[in-house]
């Protein structure tokens, strides 16, 4: 099946042919015609698959243009990465329609934001938090909204969203249709479905924790963190197709720290992103990514998630997750457009256990591949990695010292005065030098 099979209208159809899609990927295919009936829809896909246009197509075509300009779609994302991806998609898409996009997120002055919804706005994209400021002190109208589209929601319960997306939905027309979107089922997911929308279809692209079978995925065992620094510095030196690399560091502190040890062997090659870097760092630092002039990125999980580079050609796992979907999510950043990508998880023995995990939710055992011998195996271990102390502190207890007793206690500084009597020739003495009488008492 092609484009052209589906119920697309020509402006669509020629945004489509401009950017060289041709064909719909599976979940584009599965889940335009449910969409397009009007039910709610849980779309269950992997990062990677297609999954933006999948709901954008179907909400795009079913859109009508409206005097007013009040939204009638609203896309809620995690993070502000996504928002700004998410809006550049559908201002491809729109190429050729009448219609208004703007993303809205924290961190950044939010006049700038109200002025363009005054200019009109059709779809808006929105971090929660924003979304709520804007709505409840009136410059956002969500009187119109008939298609809310909540992507990436098991990421953005697992930041804590939950109260926002709650709060949100509340605000909204009882009447409109609901398109939730997630790589993971988790149970917290299952239950914000089952609270708010109303018998959704299931659409799968693949099942959950299955991977991608465009993924080469591996294994490196190592025994700590600066001989993980060894081997990426050995494969990055020896592996010319490692052109367009994203590493994953599980802390803000590690990628810092990782940044700071390879940096300066591939000067000018890399950069770094996470929460504590400024907006136009990140945004900075993607845009050199895709452009080409980055070899490589190291990034964090919640920032990662908004980054949507189609030719990423290796996702390196520095450290192994401790939640088997973060590993989906990861590993999900390559092999893109019927492209083959490659994975590769260094994993000490404190992260064995999480590698298991991994593997009993893919039920697929990842191969592991052995250190290359001229990989500098380092015995300088980092403060965390330290062992602990693990001896017990011995409090021993003194005896009480009786200090006078419970009925006594010590007196008020104004009740420790001495009353002196001071005769008067000594008065006088102090106040003239000399002493002085009274004089002879009269008779």
């Amino acid at each position: 099946m092609n484009f052209r099979e589906l119920n697309l209208n020509p402006p669509l159809l020629k945004a489509l042919d401009d950017l060289g899609y041709t064909i719909p990927t599976t979940i584009q295919h599965k889940i335009f015609s449910v969409i397009m009936s009007g039910r709610d829809v849980c779309g269950i896909a992997q990062t990677g698959t297609g999954k933006t246009f999948a709901y954008l197509l179907p909400c795009l075509r079913q859109w009508q243009y409206a005097k007013d300009r009040f939204p009638q779609i609203l896309i809620l994302v995690p993070t502000r990465e996504l928002v700004k991806q998410v809006e550049e998609e559908v201002k491809k898409l729109s190429e050729y329609m009448t219609l208004q996009v703007v993303g809205v997120y924290g961190g950044v002055n939010m006049k700038t934001q109200i002025a363009e919804i005054e200019n009109g706005v059709d779809v808006i994209v929105a971090t929660p938090g924003r979304l709520l400021d804007l709505a409840l002190q009136g410059s956002l109208k969500l009187k119109n909204i008939k298609k809310l589209v909540i992507d990436e929601v098991d990421e953005m319960l697992n930041l804590g969203f939950r109260t926002q997306l709650k709060n949100i939905m509340e605000l909204l027309p009882p009447k409109r249709q609901n398109l939730v979107f997630s790589a993971t089922m988790p149970e917290e997911v299952e239950q914000l479905i089952y609270a708010y929308f109303k018998e959704p279809v299931r659409v799968e692209a693949a099942p959950v924790g299955t991977p991608l079978d465009s993924i080469n995925q591996s294994v490196y065992h190592v025994p700590n963190f600066n001989t993980k620094v060894n081997l990426l510095v050995y494969l990055l030196t020896h592996d010319a197709e490692m052109n367009k690399v994203l590493v994953f560091a599980e802390t803000k502190r590690m990628a810092d720290q990782l940044f700071e040890q390879i940096e300066p062997l591939f000067p000018d090659e890399g950069g770094v992103i996470h929460s504590n870097k400024s907006q136009n760092h990140r945004f900075n630092t993607v845009e050199q990514f895709k452009n080409g002039n980055y070899r490589f990125i190291i990034a964090t999980d919640i920032v990662a998630r908004g980054i949507d580079i189609s030719e990423v050609s290796h996702v390196v796992n520095f450290d192994t997750p401790d939640i088997p979907e973060a590993y989906i999510h990861r590993i999900g950043r390559t092999g893109r457009a019927d492209k083959l990508g490659i994975s590769m998880t260094f994993v000490t023995d404190k992260e064995k256990e999480f590698l298991a995990a991994i593997e009993q939710l893919m039920n697929y055992t990842i191969p592991v591949v052995p250190l290359p011998a001229d990989v500098e195996i380092s015995d300088i271990l980092t403060e965390d990695e330290l062992p602990k102390a693990n001896t017990k502190e011995i409090q021993i207890r003194l005896p009480k010292i009786d200090e006078g007793g419970g009925a006594f206690h010590e007196k008020l500084a104004k009740n420790k005065k001495v009353n002196i009597k001071i005769r008067h020739s000594d008065k006088m003495m102090q106040k003239y030098g000399k002493p002085k009488t009274r004089g002879q008492k009269k008779k």
